[in-house]
């Protein structure tokens, strides 16, 4: 069975989106099997995409040292769902 990574980014300048394109390039290293790799603006990706994922890597800028806006916006999303299941 294989396993599920999400890359939930926000890209928004040249420089993180060529970290993004590094990132990406090496999840297709051939040494690498059984993962299947989903990518996602972190404005398009959803909370089941998160529910469903077996590993995470988040890539973003950073504004004044946190994380942009849109990344922060999809943290919340799926910290609101968890703190009502529980």
């Amino acid at each position: 069975m294989s396993k599920r990574l999400s890359v939930v980014h926000h890209t928004p300048s040249p420089a993180t989106r060529e970290l993004l394109e590094a990132v990406l390039a090496g999840t297709h290293d051939p040494d690498i099997e059984g993962v299947d790799i989903e990518v996602q603006p972190a404005l398009a990706a959803t909370v089941p995409d998160m529910l469903n994922a077996d590993g995470y890597l988040f890539g973003t800028t950073a504004n004044l040292g946190y994380m942009s806006g849109a990344l922060k916006h999809y943290l919340a999303r799926y910290s609101a769902i968890r703190d009502r299941a529980s």
